[in-house]
């Protein structure tokens, strides 16, 4: 017999809510109007001076959202550090590092794990080839990451969107295909704050198929890179084309996502024509405890998670590591590089 399908919670209503309204989403709406003042008196604090944004010797790139929810952040990321890299720039990056233990600036390693240092943080780390400090505050962990890295030329913020200690001279949106959901702000809706125009020092990436906002900006261009054994993976190789389609034979394989958006990855998997049964995590899984049964015949699963599962913790278990090829989609270069112009006008900006 099947299991009987699980009944919605009120946070599964109140999810669907923030994209389409409805009547918790209204009930909810004096709370929003509330949260929506406190924003208000914030931002009139900064503009008199009663808080005022810090300083940094070098320029500060944020990528955020104004949605909650993982919206495609950290992919973003990795494709502008290839970017700056590839025009000569050296890039560290500072992140709260969502889900570590402590608050306090942590400068990651290899040997960090990711209690020490977020998920993704550690992530970055690894793909990214770039220094990373975590804290809950970005300004001192941007303070002890350029004391560790004097080489650095800019900082690229992993969320912040709404740190507004931080200063910041170019802003990157990135949407997905919930685009402003209802369009209210917490909690009755999905936004961190009001949604506004495009202001000049900001770029948009929609992680979608097309448009989800009127806000012009470009198509991100995502699909998956290949395949590594989470041994390699560790190891630091490439995955491969080969590896991934040679994952077609495989019998009984289990695909596992600790991810926002699950599903995405499991199409994707389907779209390459694997067969895999799905078990879909919490975002963030720790994986303190393994998810799946003594008899799995293999796993394939994100970066995201391989972050969490040194090699010996699988054993024997045959496990490979799914990468993601994004790009943030064709216009954004020359947009990136206008805004670079701007921030390093006696550097020369490859075209």
């Amino acid at each position: 017999m099947s299991p009987s399908p699980r009944r919605p919670t009120l946070a599964d209503r109140l999810q669907q809510q923030w994209l389409t309204g409805g009547p918790l989403s209204a009930a909810l709406l004096p709370l929003s109007w509330l949260y929506r003042a406190l924003l208000a008196l914030r931002t009139l604090a900064y503009r008199v001076g009663f808080k005022r944004v810090e300083t940094l010797p070098v320029p500060v790139i944020v990528v955020g959202n104004w949605i909650v929810g993982g919206a495609g952040k950290t992919p973003t990321t990795l494709a502008l550090l290839e970017l700056l890299r590839a025009r000569g720039l050296n890039a560290g990056v500072i992140s709260r590092g969502y889900g570590r233990e402590g608050d306090g600036v942590h400068l990651v390693t290899r040997a960090s794990t990711a209690r020490e240092a977020g998920d993704e943080p550690l992530l970055i780390h690894l793909r990214g080839r770039v220094p990373v400090a975590v804290g809950r505050d970005r300004v001192a962990a941007a303070r002890g990451l350029l004391a560790a890295h004097p080489e650095l030329d800019l900082l690229v913020s992993d969320d912040g969107l709404q740190h507004w200690r931080l200063p910041r001279a170019l802003s990157v949106l990135v949407f997905d295909e919930r685009g402003l959901g209802n369009g209210r702000v917490l909690p009755a809706g999905p936004l961190r704050q009001p949604p506004a125009g495009l202001a000049a020092d900001q770029l948009v990436v929609y992680n979608a198929a097309q448009p989800s906002t009127a806000l012009p900006g470009f198509v991100a261009e995502r699909g998956l890179k290949g395949a590594v054994s989470l041994a390699g993976w560790w190891a630091g190789d490439p995955a491969t084309t080969d590896t991934l389609l040679a994952l077609r034979q495989r019998p009984g394989l289990l695909a596992v996502a600790g991810i926002a958006r699950p599903q995405r990855f499991f199409d994707m998997l389907a779209g390459q024509g694997l067969r895999v049964d799905t078990l879909p995590l919490p975002d963030h899984a720790d994986f303190a405890t393994l998810p799946w049964s003594d008899d799995t015949a293999g796993v394939v699963l994100t970066e995201k998670d391989a972050v969490k599962l040194p090699p010996e913790r699988v054993g024997a278990l045959p496990v490979w590591v799914v990468a993601l090829d994004f790009s943030p989609g064709a216009g954004f270069e020359p947009a990136l590089d206008a805004q670079l112009r701007n921030l390093f006008p006696s550097r020369w900006i490859n075209d």
